[in-house]
């Protein structure tokens, strides 16, 4: 039986996403595919499932973002593929909240304000809380509600949220909501296998 690669899934790609990402992928000894960045997303799903195949190490981080375009963009389609992979094992997804108030929200499990509480409310862009329970709204999380994935965390701009999560601060509310992902998969940085 061959094995099935543990990916951590994020639903932004711009650079300050992608700087995040690869501190949070360093801290816990996982990988970041430094070329699933973009805004928008300019990898397919098939390419990205053969970057994620080469890597050495698990979790492996894979970024997605649809620049706001509403529906299904490149950045979901890329995601759907990934996600429903034979040799990928979803442990979670960061669902990143952006301006989009239209059609494109999905339905979390928990968030992650920018002070670094967890509620059970929707975060807007600044990681602020919003009024709505179980929801988020963002540009590239459209398919989520259709993909099997043991958790869903939502957070504010990554790498931002007024400079709450920067990387010179350690990007903290990103590495909680990885803790988060690890935790409900009953893993932690010790347990990954190398």
């Amino acid at each position: 039986m061959e094995k099935k690669r543990k990916v951590i899934l994020v639903t932004d790609g711009d650079e300050y996403a992608l700087r995040a990402v690869q501190h949070a992928a360093t801290s816990i000894g996982g990988r970041c595919i430094s070329q699933s960045q973009g805004n928008p997303s300019l990898l397919s799903g098939k390419k990205l499932v053969n970057l994620i195949l080469q890597t050495p190490y698990d979790p492996v981080f894979v970024l997605f973002d649809d620049c706001g375009y509403i529906g299904e963009g490149a950045g979901e389609r890329a995601l759907i593929y990934v996600a429903n992979h034979r040799q990928i094992e979803v442990l979670g997804v960061i669902a990143v909240a952006s301006n989009s108030h239209q059609d494109e929200w999905s339905k979390i499990d928990v968030c992650i304000d920018r002070f670094g509480e967890l509620t059970e409310f929707g975060i807007d862009k600044n990681g602020l809380q919003e009024l709505e329970v179980g929801r988020i709204n963002g540009d590239t999380v459209y398919c989520l509600d259709q993909l099997n994935v043991p958790i869903i965390v939502g957070i504010g701009d990554i790498g931002k949220m007024a400079g709450k999560d920067d990387i010179s601060k350690g990007c903290p509310i990103t590495m909680k909501a990885v803790e988060i992902i690890l935790e409900r998969n009953g893993l932690n940085e010790r347990e990954i296998e190398k």
